[in-house]
């Protein structure tokens, strides 16, 4: 008989299930290797997907369970059981029993009804997914920070970022395959996807201030500054009401089943962690904006699922409308003493109005300043556009967060959303000044696109990072101590008109002095914090898990990007200094981000 081949090649269909007990399993992604192009599966595990050749490999990958490639070959029906992920760990048995049981609950609440879409909800046939070789995804030039000498550049200032979509887009794509390009990678959002052990704040400060120094695993001879914040937890007893206004994306370019089908079973889940108090509205766009749901108490639950799951998508993309719209209907219905939010939910492809990048981002900062602050979640492949979302949510008092299977989206709307919505400071400026008797050259790693001048720091009309209940934030800073002869310092001739002389603080025991500014989420004027930090490098094996893991991710995004600032980093190096700081693990990411270091070692060799 041979295949049969229609216009998009040939069509490849089945059921995925666990090997634990032929459960089906909802929304495993199903990819062609080396391309954007794939699908996910249905309530019923059910997918289809066209392929090129009989040579194409597909990739089947789902979390907590063993990714497995197939050659397509003769067959268009194939039928995949994937083995759940049994870490075995010799020196903590506890551990061995505990990711067991957490591998086989996280698989029987996935795929029996805990991430249900909704009484009544339909669940169409499995969509295909297919763009033949076209891939428009768009992400902006990075341009690595580079050393700097405090002589001539003794201010090192930015703003905090808590994005994490850079690390669960990259993901996705080692996952399926496909070595991300050194734009998709920021390193920032890689470190910042994980929460850190820091001690709670005591004093008046909605955070604390943690930090260490030792040596870079990836150059012993340069030392790295371990900085981080954690913000005060929330009082869940009494929280202040949410007015929520969900902005979705129903464009011909969201029909995906990676896109608003798995947006809208996000969304419900969004929908089970809200209180009586809380009003949700929905606002979708296409070709134009409309209100399809007006400001609505959340414990209506079945009017506001009946109007999410009336959703359909098509036609072209009207996004500045929508923002408009959204922001419109947030203020309306504003909250004085409450949490104002609209969230976002895209894959940014906008192509109609207000449309640019520089236009929405202008567009942005006018309206956050009613008060209303922003969450983008992005979602799909093929057609995404990260760059623009990125600088749309840090205009916008905002957070940006990409979705790329169902646990993510259970990670972003109920293991974290309740806090990221009640914002504790914003306009979180870090900056550091090195001494220079102490530190000959300094780099911040990641934080390109969040990086600020000088003067920015006192000035409290520019916008800086938000800051939510009970995270945290890390950064990271290389320096090349004094006397060490690098390959990555650069010769400036003398100043002229200037001294560059050190005498001042020649004996000083300093080695950077810290400072932060934030404001309360209702205030206008910033508070100044102020912390030195003394030159006492302590041994890598006496530091924190915190420091230690931190240092493995950032290592990785290093190898990733194939930086020039890599040194002597290793695969082999980040495993050791991850596996050997993986601390509790309660939610199982550290122990994902270990098995995704390895899946990207074996794409490396091959």
């Amino acid at each position: 008989m041979g295949h049969r081949i229609e216009a998009h090649g040939i069509k490849v269909s089945g059921k995925v299930y666990s090997d634990l007990d032929k459960t089906p399993l909802f929304g495993v992604n199903v990819v062609l290797k080396g391309t954007m192009q794939g699908t996910t599966t249905d309530k019923y595990g059910k997918y289809a997907i066209f392929v090129p050749s009989p040579q194409s490999v597909l990739v089947f990958n789902y979390r907590g369970f063993k990714t497995k490639e197939i050659v397509v070959g003769s067959k268009t029906i194939i039928n995949v059981g994937l083995a759940p992920i049994i870490e075995i760990e010799e020196k903590e048995e506890e551990d061995v029993v505990y990711q067991w049981s957490r591998t086989k609950k996280m698989h029987s609440t996935a795929t029996m009804g805990a991430y249900d879409m909704g009484a009544g909800a339909v669940y169409p046939s499995p969509e295909i997914y297919y763009e033949g070789n076209f891939n428009t995804e768009e992400y902006d030039v990075i341009n690595e920070n580079i050393f700097q000498s405090p002589l001539q550049k003794p201010l090192s200032t930015f703003s905090i970022d808590v994005d994490a979509a850079s690390y669960s887009n990259l993901r996705r794509m080692l996952n399926n395959g496909v070595n991300p390009g050194k734009d998709v990678v920021r390193i920032e959002e890689m470190i910042n996807y994980f929460a850190y052990d820091y001690e709670d704040p005591q004093g008046t400060h909605p955070f604390s201030i943690i930090t260490e120094v030792s040596s870079a695993p990836w150059n012993t001879k340069h030392h790295l500054v371990h900085i981080g914040l954690q913000g005060k937890k929330l009082d869940y007893e009494n929280l202040d009401p949410c007015n929520l206004v969900f902005l979705i994306d129903v464009s011909g370019s969201m029909s995906a089943r990676n896109k608003l089908p798995l947006l809208k079973s996000s969304l419900k889940l969004l929908l089970n962690e809200l209180s009586p108090r809380d009003k949700v509205a929905i606002v979708a766009y296409a070709g134009a904006a409309g209100l399809v749901l007006p400001s609505t108490p959340a414990n209506e639950k079945e009017t506001i699922l009946r109007a999410l799951e009336n959703l359909q998508s098509g036609g072209s993309t009207a996004g500045g409308q929508g923002i408009k719209l959204a922001y419109k209907v947030a203020k309306q219905n504003l909250m004085e003493s409450g949490n104002n939010r609209v969230i976002l939910a895209t894959d940014g492809d906008f192509n109609v109005g207000v449309s640019s990048t520089s236009d929405l981002v202008r567009l942005i900062e006018e309206k956050r300043k009613d008060g209303i602050f922003l969450t983008i979640v992005g979602f799909g492949m093929g057609n995404y556009k990260d760059g623009r979302m990125e600088q749309i949510s840090n205009a916008g008092n905002g957070n940006y967060y990409y979705i790329d299977n169902i646990n993510e989206a259970k990670k972003v709307f109920v293991t974290e959303m309740r806090a990221t919505m009640f914002t504790i400071a914003k306009d979180v400026k870090i900056q550091v000044e090195f001494n220079p008797a102490k530190v000959q050259a300094y780099r911040l790693i990641g934080y390109e696109n969040r990086m600020l001048k000088s003067e920015d720091f006192n000035d409290d009309k520019k916008d800086a990072g938000e800051l939510g209940a009970g995270h945290t934030v890390t950064a990271l800073y290389e320096i090349i101590p004094v006397g060490i002869e690098s390959s990555f310092l650069k010769s400036v001739d003398p100043l002229k008109y200037q001294a560059t002389q050190t005498t001042r603080v020649a004996n000083s025991k300093d080695l950077v002095t810290i400072k932060f500014r934030y404001k309360r989420p209702k205030e206008d004027r910033s508070q100044l914090i102020t912390k030195v930090l003394k030159d006492r490098v302590i041994n890598i094996n006496k530091t924190s898990d915190n420091f230690r893991f931190s240092a493995a991710v950032a290592e990785f995004g290093m190898i990733l990007r194939n930086s020039e600032f890599k040194s002597n980093a290793s695969y082999e190096e980040v495993l050791n200094l991850a596996l050997g700081a993986k601390g509790k693990d309660t939610e199982g990411y550290r122990s994902e981000f270990i098995n995704l270091v390895r899946s990207s070692q074996l794409l490396a060799k091959n």
